[in-house]
């Protein structure tokens, strides 16, 4: 093999695990902002974070928007007898 050879390799293998690292945050950063925001649901926007490696990231945007969405509050009074 030639310089030329190895050198291609290295940048073959850097190029690989650094798509690898790229997909594993993707999937990682919608359970990441749930959590960050103390959604109700952060373990589920998780687990759809990572079900959508599985289909091919085509639902991956709606997980994400699901980890943004604002869940209405419960106001409870009470009132006096």
């Amino acid at each position: 093999m030639s310089t030329v050879d190895i050198f291609a390799w290295i940048v073959l293998i850097i190029l690989a695990l650094s798509t690898v690292a790229v997909i594993v945050f993707l999937a990682m950063l919608p359970g990441m902002i749930a959590r960050r925001r103390n959604h109700p649901w952060a373990q589920a926007v998780s687990v759809g974070g990572w079900v959508t490696l599985l289909l091919g990231f085509a639902l991956w945007p709606i997980v994400l928007i699901w980890a943004y969405v604002d869940y209405p509050h419960v106001v409870t009074t009470e009132r006096a007898p």
